[in-house]
């Protein structure tokens, strides 16, 4: 069997990714603009007969939505800034430092990010609870951390190996330290990697659900997909209402990749070539 190749195979891959990643949110914002009765008529319509912007009114006012949406956010974003602090030492460390068994080191960071998160759940609660720490942004945000650190590293890794070592010892050479030179010389170099580690950080943050549910259980520490959540009730789904809350949720990660898109792929495609 022949395999198509050139334009008819980017054409199958291309219609994959809009059936399995575009076609979804354009769904759901499509809904998020129908009525209750409309979205449950036949036959099924595709576009909205009368779009409305009810939905997201009532989706404001039915729960604190705001304040989700800034919870999700300071934990996000606090999260990000410190997985990449300590991303750039470990990445740095890993790609300059003459370690012993540094490819054991690389083996064990890869392992790490292997276990599923639910059997980490009761040890990461126990702790926050012993610490007093729970319904808190720290009771997030050092998760978060620490579960972003393994991808967050690999990324920088390959990123740092790439920069010529000239350029550092030139920086320390005019008086820069070590860690002057990380952060003046080799972080602005791999800033498509660090672009790339960040947006990768941000976004499992922000879409996090079971810690967020488990540890942030006061209704004004909730984050927006546990939010979400409440609208519906024990017996109904109201589905438009849910829609433009997950559009709500949709639209930040969407502005974010939109403006770093070309960041983000050159660092996903360098990354990826480099060994």
């Amino acid at each position: 069997m022949t395999l198509p190749r050139g334009r008819p195979l980017t054409l199958i891959a291309a219609a994959i990714v809009v059936v399995n990643g575009f076609f979804p949110a354009v769904w759901i914002l499509l809904t998020s603009l129908k009525t209750e009765a409309e979205l449950v008529s036949k036959p099924i319509t595709w576009w909205p007969r009368g779009p409305t912007l009810a939905n997201y009114v009532q989706a404001f006012t039915d729960q604190p939505l705001l304040r989700y949406l800034g919870n999700s956010l300071a934990v996000a974003v606090l999260s990000t800034i410190l997985s990449l602090l300590v991303a750039s030492l470990a990445a740095y460390a890993i790609a300059r430092l003459n370690l012993r068994r540094r490819q054991l080191i690389l083996t064990c960071i890869v392992a790490s990010s292997m276990f599923p998160l639910v059997t980490l759940l009761v040890p990461i609660f126990q702790t926050m609870r012993s610490l007093g720490l729970l319904n808190t942004y720290t009771a997030l945000v050092l998760p978060y951390t620490v579960l972003n650190l393994p991808v967050c590293t690999l990324v920088l890794v390959s990123f740092f190996q790439s920069i010529p070592r000239d350029l550092e010892n030139a920086a320390m050479i005019d008086g820069c330290t070590r860690l002057g030179a990380l952060w003046r010389v080799v972080v602005p170099l791999a800033a498509p990697g660090v672009f790339t580690a960040g947006i990768l950080a941000f976004v499992n943050a922000w879409d996090e659900f079971l810690l967020a549910l488990s540890l942030n259980a006061s209704a004004s520490m909730r984050t927006l997909p546990v939010g979400i959540t409440l609208y519906q009730g024990e017996f109904t789904f109201p589905w438009p209402i849910i829609s433009a809350a997950l559009v709500v949720a949709i639209v930040p990660v969407a502005v974010l990749i939109a403006v770093f898109q070309e960041r983000v792929v050159g660092g996903l495609t360098q990354g990826g070539l480099k060994g």
